[in-house]
């Protein structure tokens, strides 16, 4: 739940925003406002904080351009859902915004939304143009990924204890800010993201979190807000010793899995704003590697087709994997080889091959890329 301070100054930042635009039709002019860039373009490596940030590049959105003018009217109808939010001291989902703001303009056939599609992005231009995170906004996702481990939390109030979670875990809360998480006791040695509920969900069944003392956490594939959010303050709240706690990800040898890794460590392109508070820059990979067919014996692979390698090509010349000569050499390996391997192939030797002899003997000898 977002804070009342911070709902007052989101309710007024949401005003300025109105006022600029009222202030232009008052004038006789054409009603717009900035939205900063959100794509690869405007998106900047900083290689002292190792995360991405966003540059200062703003596209103008204006009510009179045919081509912007539903962007217009539609950034103004979330503003003013955000608004009544803020004014009612209330949060509600993405997809109830979405709800809350769709109708057919009355003496037309056009609607204001034609699909969540449409106005989850607008959402995000809001953050961006008033410098206000979706918490701040009132809003937020279903609820996706689960967590297990030693550690005791208090989530709205109540004490609960992650090593008593049965087959499903804790589901991980879109919003997971200090005033709705608190971490009371952590006893776990580092943190393991896992791409995938399904192998998350055989780690927990094995019980790999008590035999080797750490978390485990998933997200269903690209890991949502909620869940890098938490693990980012799990890294940097929870320590190890002096350190903070080491998290590594495991995910698929493939584009796809390679680019998850990415997200937690450096951030996100389309969210660049976010990197501050998301960013890991100390993640480590110990997913499947490009390697592992040889270090393991694995035969189930798949074979690459035409767009895996383009985007293996294209993560290779990101600016935070250019400079890697670990990973230069994992990636071109997998292209050489023209094969990718998901974790479940390590169930071709044996269900709990992943959890009893793979991952155990990647963290003995360390076989991780940064």
């Amino acid at each position: 739940m977002p804070t009342k301070t911070k709902k007052n100054d989101t309710a007024k930042k949401l005003e300025q925003m109105a006022k600029q635009v009222i202030s232009h039709a008052r004038a006789g002019e054409d009603p717009n406002f900035a939205i900063p860039t959100r794509s690869l373009s405007n998106a900047n490596y900083d290689r002292k904080k190792r995360i991405i940030t966003m540059g200062d590049a703003a596209q103008q959105r204006n009510f009179f351009d045919l081509s912007k003018a539903k962007k217009f009217m539609q950034t103004m109808l979330i503003a003013s859902g955000c608004k009544e939010l803020a004014e009612q001291g209330k949060t509600t989902s993405i997809r109830d915004m979405y709800y809350h703001c769709k109708h057919t303009i009355e003496g037309t056939k056009e609607n204001t939304f034609d699909g969540q599609d449409e106005s989850d992005p607008i959402i995000e231009d809001l953050e961006v143009t008033i410098d206000a995170l979706r918490e701040e906004l009132g809003l937020y996702a279903e609820n996706k990924g689960s967590m297990v481990g030693p550690m005791t939390i208090v989530d709205a109030g109540d004490t609960i204890d992650l090593t008593r979670m049965g087959s499903g875990g804790w589901a991980v809360p879109s919003i997971v800010e200090a005033n709705t998480i608190q971490f009371k006791k952590c006893t776990a040695d580092f943190i393991l993201l896992i791409e995938k509920g399904a192998v998350w969900g055989r780690f927990n069944q094995d019980r790999f979190w008590e035999k080797h003392n750490c978390m485990i956490i998933h997200g269903g594939g690209q890991p949502p807000r909620g869940v890098r959010r938490l693990v980012y303050r799990m890294h940097n709240e929870l320590k190890k010793g002096r350190n903070k706690l080491p998290v590594y990800v495991l995910a698929d040898n493939d584009p796809w899995g390679y680019y998850i890794y990415s997200v937690v460590k450096q951030g996100s392109i389309n969210l660049a704003f976010e990197s501050q508070r998301m960013a890991i820059p100390d993640a480590r990979f110990i997913g499947m590697s490009a390697f592992d067919r040889e270090r393991f014996g694995f035969d189930n692979v798949i074979a690459l087709n035409g767009k895996d390698t383009t985007r293996l090509k294209e993560i290779a010349a990101y600016p935070w994997f250019a400079g890697k000569k670990d990973w230069q050499r994992e990636i071109k390996k997998m292209i050489d080889s023209g094969v990718k391997m998901e974790l479940e192939t390590a169930s071709s030797k044996d269900f709990s091959f992943i959890t009893e002899q793979y991952l155990p003997e990647k963290l003995k000898k360390k076989q991780w890329l940064d």
